[in-house]
């Protein structure tokens, strides 16, 4: 068994509020059978590619001389992904104990627990998605969760940060069979901007406004929702106002 020769030391707060957040979007820890500890592994689009830089940049304390890499593309993904890797570290087998079992991610409020706004805000953008008209709903796309963890994910929302939300399924079809995945839905408007408040001052890159814009036909509630954002952000107002513009074309055209 391999071993590693990096002195201990603990997480920052910052690096274990990111991994607790993307665990439960596009992140994951893995301890292979050749080696005694975890690494992190995260993946993104090339749209998303300033997005997997952030992430590099915050978890540079975890990371390694090659961390970031381009994944081409392969039989399941038509687009190239870009990738951070860390090192294999105990402190990342700590946490690979506190969220998993038999090496398989487990949903538990004893780590949910953990997790802070920054948490919160790393898993919408990994995972979660305006919708509706407008988009004034929301919805974290669990698909890769049973049903009675995506419950346990939306009572800790509602507990601990006051979100009520709903757990319904939606059905796809893969290789000709019909399958049932679960989500979780925000479908109270107000709901919804409760919780986008807690996670917008830790929006990472300008990338990821959109998931936090509402659009309104009503140019006062539209005006009054961008200076909130403006507020509660640490983007300048006309980087808010150009996310806004395109997004706002982007659903004019749609419409």
């Amino acid at each position: 068994m391999m071993r590693n020769d990096k002195p201990y030391a603990p997480l920052s707060d910052q690096v274990r509020a990111i991994i607790l957040g993307t665990l439960l979007g596009d992140g994951s820890l893995k301890v292979q059978n050749e080696y005694a500890n975890a690494n992190l592994q995260v993946r993104h689009s090339e749209k998303q590619k300033a997005y997997l830089l952030w992430k590099a940049e915050k978890l540079s304390e975890i990371a390694g001389n090659t961390s970031i890499g381009v994944q081409k593309a392969d039989g399941y993904s038509m687009e190239k992904k870009w990738r951070f890797v860390s090192r294999r570290l105990p402190v990342l087998t700590e946490l690979h104990c506190l969220t998993h079992k038999n090496n398989k991610l487990r949903i538990r409020r004893k780590w949910l627990n953990q997790m802070t706004p920054l948490s919160l805000a790393v898993w919408w953008c990994d995972d979660g998605s305006l919708i509706g008209y407008g988009g004034r709903k929301g919805v974290f796309c669990t698909d890769g969760f049973d049903k009675p963890s995506v419950e346990i994910l939306a009572r800790y929302l509602a507990v601990v940060w006051h979100i009520r939300t709903i757990v319904a399924p939606i059905y796809r079809e893969y290789h000709g069979e019909r399958r049932e995945y679960w989500r979780i839905w925000i479908r109270s408007q107000e709901e919804l901007k409760k919780f986008l408040r807690i996670v917008i001052p830790h929006l990472p890159v300008s990338a990821m406004i959109p998931k936090v814009m509402l659009l309104y036909k009503d140019s006062q509630f539209q005006q009054r929702w961008i200076s909130e954002v403006v507020h509660l952000s640490h983007f300048s107002q006309a980087t808010i106002m150009s996310e806004y513009e395109k997004k706002r074309a982007r659903w004019n055209v749609y419409r």
